[in-house]
Protein backbone atom coordinates (compact mmCIF):
# COMPACT_ATOMS: atom_id res chain seq x y z
CA UNK A 1 0.00 0.00 0.00
CA UNK A 2 2.59 2.13 1.17
CA UNK A 3 5.10 1.15 -1.80
CA UNK A 4 1.61 2.45 -4.54
CA UNK A 5 1.95 5.65 -2.83
CA UNK A 6 5.83 5.86 -3.11
CA UNK A 7 5.18 5.41 -7.31
CA UNK A 8 2.34 8.00 -7.21
CA UNK A 9 4.80 10.52 -5.65
CA UNK A 10 7.14 9.91 -8.04
CA UNK A 11 5.12 10.41 -10.79
CA UNK A 12 3.79 13.67 -9.47
CA UNK A 13 7.38 15.12 -8.90
CA UNK A 14 8.24 14.02 -12.29
CA UNK A 15 5.28 15.78 -13.49
CA UNK A 16 6.67 18.83 -12.02
CA UNK A 17 10.65 18.43 -12.11
CA UNK A 18 10.38 16.94 -15.65
CA UNK A 19 14.20 16.50 -15.81
CA UNK A 20 15.16 15.72 -12.39
CA UNK A 21 15.87 12.46 -10.79
CA UNK A 22 13.68 10.81 -7.92
CA UNK A 23 15.39 9.03 -5.34
CA UNK A 24 13.12 7.51 -2.48
CA UNK A 25 16.22 7.01 0.60
CA UNK A 26 18.30 9.22 2.69
CA UNK A 27 19.24 12.90 1.69
CA UNK A 28 22.60 12.54 2.02
CA UNK A 29 25.05 13.81 -0.70
CA UNK A 30 24.65 11.04 -3.30
CA UNK A 31 20.92 12.08 -3.59
CA UNK A 32 21.56 16.00 -3.88
CA UNK A 33 23.05 14.65 -6.84
CA UNK A 34 20.18 12.93 -8.43
CA UNK A 35 17.59 15.20 -8.24
CA UNK A 36 14.87 15.36 -5.44
CA UNK A 37 14.74 12.83 -2.55
CA UNK A 38 11.62 12.02 -1.49
CA UNK A 39 12.32 10.13 2.14
CA UNK A 40 9.74 8.50 4.10
CA UNK A 41 10.26 10.25 7.39
CA UNK A 42 7.18 8.60 9.39
CA UNK A 43 3.64 7.90 9.56
CA UNK A 44 0.88 9.33 11.69
CA UNK A 45 -3.32 9.12 11.90
CA UNK A 46 -5.33 10.33 9.71
CA UNK A 47 -7.42 14.14 10.09
CA UNK A 48 -10.38 14.14 12.02
CA UNK A 49 -13.28 14.65 9.15
CA UNK A 50 -15.89 17.20 10.10
CA UNK A 51 -17.92 15.39 12.72
CA UNK A 52 -14.82 14.82 14.60
CA UNK A 53 -14.18 11.08 13.50
CA UNK A 54 -11.08 9.56 12.05
CA UNK A 55 -12.06 8.47 8.55
CA UNK A 56 -12.01 4.07 8.88
CA UNK A 57 -8.72 2.48 7.07
CA UNK A 58 -6.60 4.90 6.64
CA UNK A 59 -3.27 6.83 7.88
CA UNK A 60 -0.56 9.61 6.97
CA UNK A 61 2.60 9.05 5.28
CA UNK A 62 5.39 12.49 5.92
CA UNK A 63 7.93 12.52 3.56
CA UNK A 64 10.85 14.78 3.90
CA UNK A 65 11.68 16.36 -0.03
CA UNK A 66 15.14 17.70 -0.50
CA UNK A 67 15.87 19.16 -4.03
CA UNK A 68 20.36 18.98 -5.33
CA UNK A 69 20.64 20.06 -9.27
CA UNK A 70 24.02 21.59 -10.82
CA UNK A 71 23.56 24.93 -9.56
CA UNK A 72 21.61 26.25 -6.18
CA UNK A 73 19.92 28.27 -7.83
CA UNK A 74 18.63 25.36 -10.07
CA UNK A 75 17.82 23.34 -6.99
CA UNK A 76 16.13 26.30 -5.36
CA UNK A 77 13.72 27.20 -8.00
CA UNK A 78 12.78 23.30 -7.89
CA UNK A 79 12.37 23.50 -4.45
CA UNK A 80 9.55 26.56 -4.90
CA UNK A 81 7.69 25.00 -7.56
CA UNK A 82 7.66 21.85 -6.22
CA UNK A 83 6.12 23.83 -2.46
CA UNK A 84 3.73 25.39 -4.96
CA UNK A 85 2.39 22.44 -6.60
CA UNK A 86 2.20 20.87 -3.19
CA UNK A 87 0.21 23.48 -2.09
CA UNK A 88 -2.77 23.74 -4.98
CA UNK A 89 -2.71 19.61 -4.67
CA UNK A 90 -5.93 19.05 -2.40
CA UNK A 91 -4.41 15.17 -1.46
CA UNK A 92 -1.23 16.41 -0.01
CA UNK A 93 -0.38 19.20 3.17
CA UNK A 94 2.80 20.77 3.25
CA UNK A 95 4.69 21.42 6.14
CA UNK A 96 7.11 24.10 6.13
CA UNK A 97 8.11 24.59 9.72
CA UNK A 98 11.79 23.77 10.28
CA UNK A 99 12.86 20.63 10.33
CA UNK A 100 15.29 20.21 13.68
CA UNK A 101 18.70 19.91 13.58
CA UNK A 102 18.50 17.05 15.66
CA UNK A 103 17.02 14.83 12.86
CA UNK A 104 19.59 16.41 10.49
CA UNK A 105 21.95 14.79 12.88
CA UNK A 106 20.49 11.48 13.01
CA UNK A 107 20.50 11.42 9.25
CA UNK A 108 24.31 11.95 9.15
CA UNK A 109 23.19 14.62 6.41
CA UNK A 110 24.10 18.58 6.23
CA UNK A 111 21.09 20.96 7.01
CA UNK A 112 19.56 22.11 3.84
CA UNK A 113 16.25 23.95 2.65
CA UNK A 114 13.62 20.86 2.82
CA UNK A 115 10.02 20.64 3.52
CA UNK A 116 7.18 18.04 4.51
CA UNK A 117 5.07 16.34 3.02
CA UNK A 118 2.06 14.38 4.36
CA UNK A 119 -0.13 12.08 1.70
CA UNK A 120 -3.14 9.86 3.57
CA UNK A 121 -2.93 6.21 2.80
CA UNK A 122 -6.62 4.47 2.10
CA UNK A 123 -7.51 1.00 2.03
CA UNK A 124 -11.00 0.69 1.38
CA UNK A 125 -13.50 -1.33 4.52
CA UNK A 126 -14.96 -4.21 3.74
CA UNK A 127 -19.18 -2.90 3.80
CA UNK A 128 -20.17 -6.04 5.27
CA UNK A 129 -18.42 -9.37 6.24
CA UNK A 130 -19.64 -12.97 7.51
CA UNK A 131 -19.09 -14.91 10.36
CA UNK A 132 -19.55 -18.07 11.55
CA UNK A 133 -21.26 -19.04 8.19
CA UNK A 134 -23.38 -22.23 8.31
CA UNK A 135 -26.83 -23.06 6.77
CA UNK A 136 -27.88 -26.64 6.38
CA UNK A 137 -27.24 -29.51 8.82
CA UNK A 138 -25.15 -31.99 7.25
CA UNK A 139 -27.02 -34.73 7.91
CA UNK A 140 -30.60 -33.53 7.24
CA UNK A 141 -30.40 -32.26 3.29
CA UNK A 142 -34.45 -30.78 4.18
CA UNK A 143 -33.29 -28.48 7.90
CA UNK A 144 -35.05 -24.97 8.14
CA UNK A 145 -32.75 -22.38 7.10
CA UNK A 146 -32.16 -20.17 10.39
CA UNK A 147 -29.91 -17.08 11.01
CA UNK A 148 -29.41 -13.99 12.27
CA UNK A 149 -28.19 -10.38 11.15
CA UNK A 150 -26.52 -8.32 13.05
CA UNK A 151 -23.61 -5.01 12.98
CA UNK A 152 -20.97 -3.58 15.04
CA UNK A 153 -21.17 -4.58 18.76
CA UNK A 154 -23.22 -7.92 17.55
CA UNK A 155 -25.73 -5.24 18.16
CA UNK A 156 -29.11 -7.20 16.01
CA UNK A 157 -30.23 -5.62 12.86
CA UNK A 158 -34.10 -5.97 12.49
CA UNK A 159 -35.86 -5.27 9.69
CA UNK A 160 -32.88 -6.63 7.48
CA UNK A 161 -34.40 -8.36 3.70
CA UNK A 162 -32.94 -11.90 3.40
CA UNK A 163 -33.57 -13.37 0.25
CA UNK A 164 -32.59 -17.01 -1.61
CA UNK A 165 -33.04 -15.71 -4.99
CA UNK A 166 -32.68 -18.89 -7.18
CA UNK A 167 -35.56 -20.56 -5.10
CA UNK A 168 -37.64 -17.49 -5.34
CA UNK A 169 -37.78 -17.20 -1.32
CA UNK A 170 -37.45 -14.24 0.70
CA UNK A 171 -37.99 -12.82 4.57
CA UNK A 172 -37.17 -10.16 6.88
CA UNK A 173 -35.51 -10.25 10.52
CA UNK A 174 -37.47 -10.03 13.57
CA UNK A 175 -36.34 -7.38 16.32
CA UNK A 176 -33.75 -9.49 17.22
CA UNK A 177 -32.28 -10.09 14.04
CA UNK A 178 -33.46 -13.34 13.20
CA UNK A 179 -34.67 -15.13 10.08
CA UNK A 180 -36.30 -18.09 8.94
CA UNK A 181 -36.44 -19.94 5.57
CA UNK A 182 -38.44 -23.27 5.04
CA UNK A 183 -36.81 -26.36 3.77
CA UNK A 184 -35.26 -25.78 0.88
CA UNK A 185 -37.40 -28.88 -1.97
CA UNK A 186 -35.06 -31.85 -1.76
CA UNK A 187 -32.27 -31.72 -4.66
CA UNK A 188 -32.34 -27.75 -4.50
CA UNK A 189 -29.11 -25.71 -4.71
CA UNK A 190 -29.29 -22.88 -2.29
CA UNK A 191 -27.34 -20.73 -4.46
CA UNK A 192 -26.41 -17.15 -3.70
CA UNK A 193 -27.81 -15.94 -0.25
CA UNK A 194 -28.72 -12.14 -0.22
CA UNK A 195 -28.70 -9.95 2.70
CA UNK A 196 -29.80 -5.88 2.40
CA UNK A 197 -29.45 -3.85 5.95
CA UNK A 198 -29.12 -0.08 6.10
CA UNK A 199 -28.51 0.47 2.34
CA UNK A 200 -25.63 -2.06 2.62
CA UNK A 201 -26.02 -5.37 0.34
CA UNK A 202 -24.20 -8.31 1.20
CA UNK A 203 -24.03 -11.45 -1.43
CA UNK A 204 -22.92 -14.85 -0.30
CA UNK A 205 -22.22 -16.99 -3.10
CA UNK A 206 -23.02 -21.00 -2.59
CA UNK A 207 -19.10 -22.14 -2.15
CA UNK A 208 -19.44 -19.63 0.69
CA UNK A 209 -22.27 -21.69 2.61
CA UNK A 210 -20.91 -24.13 5.36
CA UNK A 211 -22.57 -26.79 6.19
CA UNK A 212 -22.74 -27.58 10.25
CA UNK A 213 -25.45 -27.21 12.88
CA UNK A 214 -24.62 -23.43 14.42
CA UNK A 215 -27.31 -21.10 12.51
CA UNK A 216 -26.04 -18.39 10.06
CA UNK A 217 -24.43 -15.32 11.69
CA UNK A 218 -24.22 -12.15 9.22
CA UNK A 219 -22.71 -9.13 10.72
CA UNK A 220 -22.91 -6.06 8.86
CA UNK A 221 -20.52 -3.20 8.52
CA UNK A 222 -22.64 -0.83 8.50
CA UNK A 223 -21.52 2.96 7.48
CA UNK A 224 -20.78 5.84 9.93
CA UNK A 225 -23.20 9.36 9.84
Amino acid sequence: MIDEVDLRMKAWVGRIATDAPVHLGVPDREALDRGVCLYLLELGPAPLTRAGKRGALQFTVCYLVTVGAETPERAHRLLGDLVFAAMSDKELEVDLSPVPAALWAGLRSVPRPAFRLRVQVRKERPLAEVRCLSLVDAVSEQAPLLGRVVGPGDVPIRDAWVALPSLQLSTRTDEEGHFHFPRPPPGESLGRLEVRAEGELLSVESEGLATGTSPLIIRMLVKEE
